[in-house]
């Protein structure tokens, strides 16, 4: 397990091509993805989740807020997620999608990278690489400094909100963990929940 950490979980999105679902919901073995999320950042100091749907209720402890305005990318997310944590704060954050089916497993195969690699502790965060060498920027560990120092500087040039995580991660020194790509898969499309193993959750009610 690494240094004390916080935890900014991005369950926003509009989900279109999974026809606006909350992917939150989609289930895995019964459980919701958000729950499986939640699970995965078990060992934080404080966890907050952006962007949930007005309907769910979270877990007691479990800070909410959405990025302002909603829907405007995963870069704002993580700044109102960044603005929520309450003090003290931790000098890393997990930032993880709630819409990995695998989530725990994914993050405990990241934190053991991160412990097993010497150049991590010097780093200004330890990033998810797939089988195919692409980072997974939304499972990573971070110093929560450097991504506020980013935010600060990209805010400089105007709003964050439609921003790229590439563009946020640029000039950060980051870690690459070799994590399996059967762990980092996502829920982006119906062709995904069926790779997956993900069941649809239960058609919302119209009462």
């Amino acid at each position: 397990m690494p240094l004390p950490f916080d935890a900014v979980l991005l369950a926003g999105g509009r989900a279109s091509r999974v026809g606006g679902r909350d992917k939150t919901a989609f289930l895995v073995a019964g459980t919701t993805l958000l729950d499986r999320a939640l699970e995965a950042a078990r060992g934080a100091r404080r966890t907050v989740v952006v962007g949930l749907r007005p309907e769910v209720v979270p877990p007691d402890g479990v800070v909410v807020t959405r990025e302002d305005p909603p829907w405007s990318g995963p870069v704002a997310a993580l700044a109102a997620g960044l603005v929520a944590l309450p003090e003290p704060r931790a000098a890393r954050v997990l930032v993880l999608a709630c819409d990995l089916p695998r989530a725990p497993e994914a993050v405990r195969a990241l934190f053991e990278g991160a412990i097993g690699s010497d150049s991590s502790e010097n780093a200004e965060g330890v990033v998810a690489v797939d089988d195919d060498g692409r980072r997974q920027p939304l499972l990573a560990l971070y110093s929560a400094p450097a991504l506020r120092r980013r935010l600060d500087d990209l805010a400089l040039d105007g709003s964050v909100a439609g921003l790229s995580f590439r563009r946020l991660l640029t000039d950060l020194a980051l870690v690459e963990v070799p994590v399996p790509s059967r762990l980092c898969g996502d829920v982006d499309t119906p062709d995904d929940v069926d790779r997956l193993g993900v069941e649809w959750p239960p058609e919302p009610s119209t009462d």
